[in-house]
């Protein structure tokens, strides 16, 4: 383990919309990671951290050689780089399927495409897949465009990271079966050692209070005492509402947390019970 005073060095997509949704997730944390121009290494003195810059599908590599601490990459990617690494924990950002897909109509089950060419950017999760299945496929390595590779006639399906599936159903093809993995980014370290160092511990813990943060928000009402108790059934918070008097005796102030999916249906509740001044305000970040 590292000696706690140096800087730790952390890795963190170069580029493309992981990166931006990477670096906006470290700023609200805390971090200073912006880049003015293209550096690839950022220094964070306050937080004894450098955040250096490399492509998504590098980070493993470095991480699992030791040369960089830790990183923050795609599970599809780490998983397909075949490095030694740890997962420490997910971050709830980039979230795609690595799916099968083959034209339309054609396909019905996964077993269906043993013996068929399949072009993929990621040969390692692929083929460990397969090998899972018990099935022999020739792979057909491709950096992009993966999904155009049917039509041209290099293969017969591919293999390949889905969100919404438009792209798919644009170049004719259709998802076959399960997908093989569920992918977001996630914090990795060469081992879960790392985990205990304190930067590392202090990262995960900011994360952690944004990540759980985002699922809630606070409500705040103003509401008869003699209707106190059944508004504080509508928002019991997490141990139990916060309640102040008002000027007026007869009234009091409420403010709970309550999950965000749900304020909605709890402000009409609220309000048809008689609450006023119903107010709901976003969660930056939180410890629970």
């Amino acid at each position: 383990m590292m000696n706690s005073t140096q800087a730790l060095k952390i890795a963190i997509p170069n580029k493309g919309a992981l990166s931006e949704g990477v670096v906006k997730l470290l700023l609200a944390a805390g971090y200073r990671c912006g880049r003015s121009g293209r550096e690839l290494i950022v220094h964070d003195t306050d937080n004894n951290i450098e955040f250096v810059f490399l492509r998504p599908r590098d980070i493993a590599l470095y991480v699992g050689k030791g040369i960089i601490d830790a990183g923050i990459t795609g599970r599809d990617l780490a998983t397909d780089s075949g490095a030694e690494t740890a997962e420490l924990m997910k971050l709830g950002i980039g979230r795609s399927r690595f799916c099968f897909a083959a034209p339309k109509g054609t396909v019905k089950s996964i077993e269906e495409l043993n013996g068929k060419r399949i072009a993929t950017s990621y040969p390692e999760l692929l083929r460990r897949n397969l090998a899972e299945r018990n099935m022999t496929c020739p792979i057909v390595k491709l950096d992009g465009a993966v999904e155009i590779s049917v039509e041209l006639g290099v293969a017969d399906a591919i293999a390949d990271v889905v969100e919404s599936g438009s792209t798919l159903r644009e170049a004719g093809l259709e998802i076959i079966g399960d997908p093989m993995l569920h992918s977001e980014a996630i914090l990795i370290g060469g081992s879960e050692k790392i985990a205990s160092h304190p930067d590392i511990e202090r990262l995960m813990g900011r994360i952690n209070g944004i990540l759980v943060a985002s699922s809630y928000v606070i409500i705040e009402y103003d509401i008869e005492r003699s209707k106190l108790e059944a508004g504080c059934k509508i928002t019991p918070g997490l141990e139990a509402p916060t309640i102040s008097p008002l000027a007026n005796p007869d009234w009091v102030a409420v403010k709970a947390m309550a999950s965000k999916r749900d304020y909605n249906r709890i402000m009409d509740e609220l309000h048809e019970l008689g609450a006023r001044a119903v107010i709901v305000t976003e969660i930056c970040s939180c410890r629970l």
